[in-house]
């Protein structure tokens, strides 16, 4: 064992071993250990804490990168839409999106061919079909501009992302995986049979050492950096950093299907539904260098998104309507592409070092709807360097709570405000929405609404808050707020402080009682 603060002797040996706890890392995990592999997942912060809570949020095609030619990518995510929705109807659900004739911009025909590919060559099934808008007639056009008299009308599904991350992450451990946040990689060694790898505590500084027959570095924008500083490879430049920036303003119209503007520079952004109360318009894309977790959005990019929804919708949008920014950065890999918007999405698995020594297999790019896709094919890669085990099986397993019909959803709410008749048809549908069947497990024994215990805000509650504590592996109110629920957007600073000073006692409380 190595010497050093809070070092602990021995070490656990794993098939793999995983950095990186977003998207990708928790899909392979579960797909891993779903296949009989031992695995361990390390991530340094909390889960979905990089780009994989930082997105726009879709589970799409891709309708613009048919533009550059990459039909394989678009294929492949257009056959996950429905798959995933199947998987997760909870947290994934159908949305259409009308997308106005500009007539200075890409002409009628070539967006109907764009559409009629993207509606055939996917094998849709349950999604709608492509259709033709009067704007004139159709509420869809009444929040625009009058010049726009037609549209298209397509499908496509909404996710919410950082729940897809974390319900990963829950069911590889539930099926026996170590899951590890809040543990950072700090170095990898090679040895004779394998990776000795050692691990470090974020909030106590104890060290941990793990052996691994090979190692999965799915660390996002941070790829390269892991492969420098733990790994120790120098000169390493594989991924091309790109900052994508939301902002969030209030309800700009009354219908749930969102929009998708073209814009004069070529590029495309979204004005989305959002979390009930609020529209979601985005994103940029910029270049980036400097530490991931430092990416904000500037004031130009604020002008740009509100400048450009303000070409299409009647109203115009202003600085002062945006009520909440994001930004996150994608770490696409590095094809040479001369515009960051042109850079491919698809992603690439690259083992690293020569053949025949211990595995280090590194993830670049990729998108959230083709993450079990993109596990899959690194499940080929593993099989490869230590062997293969078990054979695909996540396309047709739910992810937890999500064991109902895709189109089920209105019955499960139905069905837990029965069973649950104090709760108001908001809390229900809110916690449908997050949780699923897993609900009901939340919910357990309570019997009025004062069983849901002291209340922070929103309609956020202490029986929520300890499942997500002891679910979930949530340790902050930014966790609760931001990542496992979006209730941030409808809680104050005075909330969300003695929500974090509630749940540093709770986490004081299981520490003692670990310790006893």
């Amino acid at each position: 064992m190595r010497s050093g603060r809070g070092s602990v002797s021995g070490s656990k040996a794993f098939d793999i071993f995983i950095v990186g706890g977003g998207i990708n890392g928790c899909g392979i995990a579960r797909d891993a250990v779903g296949r009989g592999y031992s695995v361990c997942l390390a991530e340094m912060n909390d889960f979905a804490s990089g780009t994989s809570s930082w997105s726009t949020k879709l589970v799409h095609g891709g309708l613009r990168y048919l533009e550059h030619y990459e039909f394989r990518l678009v294929r492949e995510a257009l056959m996950e839409r429905e798959v995933l929705w199947g998987m997760a109807p909870h947290i994934i659900w159908p949305l259409r999106f009308v997308l106005p004739h500009h007539k200075g911009l890409r002409p009628a025909w070539l967006l109907r061919l764009g559409l009629f590919l993207y509606d055939h060559i996917g094998g849709r099934r349950r999604l709608p079909a492509t259709k033709t808008l009067d704007m004139k007639r159709d509420p869809a056009g009444k929040p625009l501009k009058p010049l726009f008299s037609k549209a298209f009308e397509y499908s496509d599904c909404w996710v919410d992302d950082a729940r897809l991350v974390v319900l990963n992450a829950r069911d590889a451990a539930d099926r026996g995986a170590v899951i590890r946040p809040r543990a950072k990689l700090v170095s990898a060694r090679t040895e004779k049979d394998g990776w000795l790898l050692t691990i470090e505590d974020q909030a106590s500084g104890r060290r941990e050492d793990v052996r691994a027959r090979a190692v999965v570095n799915a660390a996002g924008p941070w790829v390269d950096q892991v492969l420098s500083r733990a790994v120790g490879r120098n000169d390493v430049h594989n991924v091309r950093l790109v900052k994508g920036s939301h902002i969030v303003v209030r309800r700009l119209f009354e219908h749930d299907r969102c929009y998708i503007f073209q814009n004069a520079d070529g590029r495309i952004i979204f004005a989305i539904p959002y979390e009930g109360d609020f529209t979601l318009i985005g994103t940029t894309d910029l270049d980036y260098e400097g530490d991931p977790k430092d990416a904000a959005i500037s004031q130009a990019e604020i002008d740009y998104l509100c400048d450009a929804a303000s070409e299409y919708f009647a109203n115009p949008i202003k600085r002062s309507d945006v009520v909440w920014t994001y930004s996150g950065v994608r770490p696409l890999y590095d094809d040479g592409a001369s515009k960051a918007q042109e850079a491919t999405r698809d992603y690439v698995l690259k083992r690293d070092g020569a053949n025949g020594g211990p595995a280090l297999i590194n993830v670049f790019g990729g998108k959230i709807t083709t993450y079990r896709r993109l596990a899959e094919s690194m499940m080929d890669k593993i099989a490869e360097a230590i062997g293969p085990k078990g054979k695909p099986w996540t396309a047709g397993a739910t992810l937890p709570g999500g064991d109902f019909d895709a189109e089920g959803f209105p019955e499960q709410v139905r069905r837990l405000k029965g069973d649950y008749p104090f709760l108001s048809e908001q809390q229900a549908h809110r916690l449908v929405r997050l949780y699923g069947t897993r609900a009901w497990k939340l919910l357990g024994t309570a019997s009025q609404a004062s069983d849901l215990g002291h209340h922070f805000g929103a309609d956020l509650y202490e029986l929520e808050v300890a499942y997500l504590i002891e679910q979930e592996w949530a340790q902050s109110a930014e966790d609760v707020l931001w990542r496992r629920t979006k209730l941030g957007l409808k809680t104050g600073a005075e909330e969300a402080a003695a929500l974090d000073r509630y749940m540093r006692e709770k986490r004081s409380g299981i520490s003692h009682s670990a310790a006893e």
